[in-house]
């Protein structure tokens, strides 16, 4: 599978796009069944290993299906109502091929504005991705991000 830089680059756009506008099903329809998504958390090693270190968020296909199923319900608390939020993507990089895929990088900047108050989270994505006939998926997303803490947020509730 070889993909340019432009084609990563519309795949991203376009996800960030699903996000921003709460899509979310059709977000979690870019993932391959036995994927992976997550975020580890702010110290340490952000590749240790899921079961020695501590993730923000460590989901298989199944989690992180009952995640998008959950935020979309109006039972969802801390998305109630839904935040805004506004996703920049940037510096969008191939990082090479193999058996497994296509490993690609960017850096993103996520604006969240919920009941009066604005966030921004920051930092880079990580992604695995594969050719599924004409379709590209993604097969592990790692978000990695770039502030030493979630204060002033305190929390993470969207999908970053």
């Amino acid at each position: 599978m070889s993909l340019s830089r432009d084609e990563v680059e519309s795949f991203l756009v376009e996800e960030a796009a699903l996000l921003d506008d709460w899509r979310l099903e059709e977000w979690r329809a870019l993932f391959v069944p036995d994927c992976w998504y997550l975020v580890p958390g702010m110290l340490g090693d952000p590749y240790a290993p899921r079961d020695s270190n501590l993730y923000l968020i460590a989901d298989d296909g199944h989690h992180l299906t009952e995640r998008v199923k959950r935020l979309g319900k109006r039972t969802a608390h801390a998305e109630s109502p839904r935040s805004r939020t506004h996703r920049m993507v940037s510096n969008v990089r191939l990082l090479g091929e193999d058996a497994d895929g296509v490993k690609a990088q960017s850096r993103f900047i996520t604006i969240r504005s919920s009941q009066g108050i604005t966030d921004t989270y920051f930092g880079r994505h990580e992604y695995q991705l594969v050719a599924d006939g004409e379709r590209l998926l993604i097969r592990e997303k790692r978000t990695i991000l770039g502030m030493g803490t979630l204060r002033p947020q305190g929390r993470l509730s969207i999908i970053v």
